[in-house]
């Protein structure tokens, strides 16, 4: 697979919002690295890179990555090597005899849903779960109709949407001001597209997905309440798979799901719906960090660790209190 996250429409896109943005490539391996700042100092951030063809290729990242930490003024190197060599399972020991140690939290998701499309289009319908396939069939007859666009200037009805749902659920959405720089930058490239469910010719449900060489990743998505009876967020995301396939994608990457064994975690109820359109779940080894300036770095996790502590107790005085 090949991951939206280090391709050159999205160092396109963090250049965009002003961001320092470094790519460098070699035999088997490149990565795109974003310079960030945290209460360490400045940092290099490879999101689900770097990308490497075998565990050689990816020291050779790695050894670039550092250099260019130094050379940059950077504390430490933060990485998620989803292709690398090895395995999620083998992670933890490839990377720890290599210097790096777990990020205090991931920051892009540790599990996945992959629906593969190298196959005909009836077999992946067939996957899924037969209302997804009747209502992708059938909504028609309810004036439902779908279309893609790629006009910046739509994005507008997506945001509408999510500030719905947003109201509706209590979660806090990408800002306005980010996913109108994602369809400037994202959209008249190609790399980015927005499907719209209309019925009667009226938007009332919207999904936006960014397209790398082999895969589409189903990013964002919303819809308005009012019709929320007529499901037409099912029949919008076959919609999207159904276009992927048509451009001769590979796959579709649904993005973040829950692990199986937790049942009351918070991305549970999407997970559901994810999984309901027939696929494959995939495992990543995570966020992890490799210090370049150690002293530092030490520093800063000795003191995030103590503000933990710190909070812990005072929560558990509250308690004491309380009761």
């Amino acid at each position: 697979m090949d991951y939206f996250l280090q391709s050159p429409q999205w160092a396109q896109f963090q250049r965009s919002l002003g961001r320092t943005v470094h790519e460098q490539s070699g035999p088997g391996w490149r990565f795109l690295a974003v310079e960030e700042s945290n209460p360490a100092g400045k940092l290099l951030y490879s999101p689900y890179g770097p990308v490497a063809e075998s565990l050689a290729a990816f020291d050779a990242a790695l050894a670039a990555l550092t250099d260019l930490a130094r050379s940059s003024g950077a504390v430490f190197v933060r990485v998620e090597p989803v292709t690398a060599g090895f395995t999620a399972a083998e992670a933890d020991s490839v990377l720890r005899s290599r210097g790096l140690q777990p990020a205090p939290a991931s920051q892009q998701p540790e599990l996945s849903w992959i629906v593969d499309l190298d196959r005909d289009f009836k077999e992946v319908l067939a996957d899924m779960k037969p209302a997804n396939r009747n209502l992708f069939r059938n909504i028609h007859k309810k004036g439902v109709t779908f279309r893609s666009s790629q006009d910046p200037a739509e994005i507008a009805v997506l945001l509408e949407f999510l500030h719905m749902t947003a109201a509706r659920n209590g979660f806090k959405p990408q800002s306005d001001e980010y996913l109108t720089q994602v369809a400037l930058s994202l959209m008249p490239a190609g790399a980015a597209t927005l499907f719209i469910a209309e019925l009667d010719g009226h938007p009332i449900a919207a999904a936006l997905a960014y397209d790398s060489a082999d895969t589409r990743t189903y990013a964002h998505a919303a819809l308005d309440d009012t019709h929320r009876k007529l499901s037409a967020g099912i029949p919008l995301l076959v919609t999207l798979i159904a276009d992927a396939q048509a451009k001769g994608l590979k796959h579709v990457d649904l993005w973040g799901v829950a692990p199986e064994d937790q049942p009351d975690h918070k991305w549970a109820g999407f997970t559901a719906f994810k999984k309901s359109f027939g696929g494959r779940g995939i495992a990543y080894p995570g966020t992890w960090d490799l210090p370049v300036r150690k002293v530092r770095y030490g520093s800063y996790q000795l003191a995030r660790k103590g503000a933990q502590l710190a909070k812990k107790l005072r929560a558990r005085s509250r308690a004491l209190a309380n009761r």
